[in-house]
């Protein structure tokens, strides 16, 4: 499908990709202003959506790994049921954060410091070390597959180092040879697009949200003059409920939805305006609540209007098990 010129989507977690939640999403998709689903392919486990013909999916087992899978014809017949409907297939492929990878190879995984053994999270998980160029090309060889089978665009996430400040004194990275995390992430994020590009892909990549506001790249390789050119979107997890107490100098930011994403996207216009080529903006906003106030149609709205006073009219809304707010939701102008 062509890309719609206002983008406006949900996510799709495995389970409600496979499940009964799909259609409900459709008819939701049919009835509001919603155009667009963005279907985890690979998600944050390492599972793959369907059966995979990358060869080292089916090697790690990625692609039966939960019992639960689609096969590619099932895949297709709900592709097309999008397509039928004008809605626009975006597969959403994790990077980093795969602990299945992790554990069957472990010369990918990030390694201690003091035994290079795999360095393992405060879930007790391993990450991909993005240092490793195969890991990229695991993402990429995914997200061909994800085309190739209809997806019309791929989104990759966790396009970054883990983000616990412990990290930086247990770990090493042999094949740093002196790049900076950002530096890391930069070419790598170059190197799908190399990939990709020339399949006709738009390559787009999902970042934390306080990154047009931080200057350093928060100890997880994301600093936003370092990619904001080598994607062709960049799509920024701007949740109120993830922005510091006392950021923008507001108490409590989670209560103040406009106000905090008013600052947040005023920094994005500010980063981006020297830099040539820079990617078009296409905000997250939370449809969940986390701490105080409870998220409802107002908070959704507020955080709507903020990207709409300055200028950004696409969106797609999180919630982790797509449970989404209607109310905050326009009806569909057919």
């Amino acid at each position: 499908m062509p890309t719609p010129d206002t983008l406006r989507g949900l996510y799709v977690s495995r389970w409600a990709a496979l499940g009964r939640k799909f259609p409900e999403l459709i008819a939701v998709a049919n009835r509001t202003e919603v155009n667009a689903l963005v279907i985890d392919v690979k998600d944050d486990r390492g599972f793959v959506l369907y059966r995979s013909r990358v060869p080292l999916a089916h090697e790690i087992g990625a692609d039966t790994a939960d019992g639960h899978v689609v096969s590619s014809a099932k895949l297709r017949a709900r592709l097309d049921t999008m397509i039928a409907h004008n809605i626009y297939p975006i597969a959403r492929i994790v990077v980093a954060k795969d602990p299945i990878l992790a554990r069957k190879k472990l010369d990918l995984a990030i390694k201690r410091r003091k035994d290079l053994k795999p360095w393992l999270d405060k879930k007790g998980n391993p990450w991909l070390d993005p240092h490793q160029r195969a890991v990229w090309q695991y993402a990429a060889d995914l997200a061909r597959e994800a085309y190739d089978l209809g997806f019309s665009e791929v989104q990759f996430d966790y396009v970054r180092f883990p983000d616990e400040k412990r990290l930086v004194d247990e770990t090493v990275y042999p094949l740093a040879k002196g790049r900076t995390r950002d530096q890391v992430i930069r070419e790598q994020l170059g190197f799908l697009r190399d990939e990709l590009k020339p399949l006709g892909m738009r390559v787009t990549a999902d970042v934390f949200g306080y990154t047009a506001t931080d200057t350093t790249e928060m100890g997880i390789g994301q600093r936003w003059e370092m990619f904001i050119d080598q994607v062709d979107v960049v799509l920024p997890m701007v949740y109120p409920s993830h922005f510091a107490r006392n950021s923008y100098q507001i108490a409590h930011p989670n209560a103040h939805p406009y106000e905090t994403l008013d600052h947040a996207f005023k920094d994005m216009i500010a980063r981006s305006a020297p830099i040539a080529n820079a990617a078009k903006i296409i905000p997250w906003y939370q449809d969940f609540t986390l701490g105080p106030p409870r998220y409802k149609a107002p908070q959704i709205r507020a955080q709507k209007k903020a990207g709409y006073d300055n200028g950004f009219q696409s969106w797609i809304l999180w919630n982790p098990k797509s449970n989404y707010t209607i109310a905050a939701l326009e009806p569909r102008k057919d």
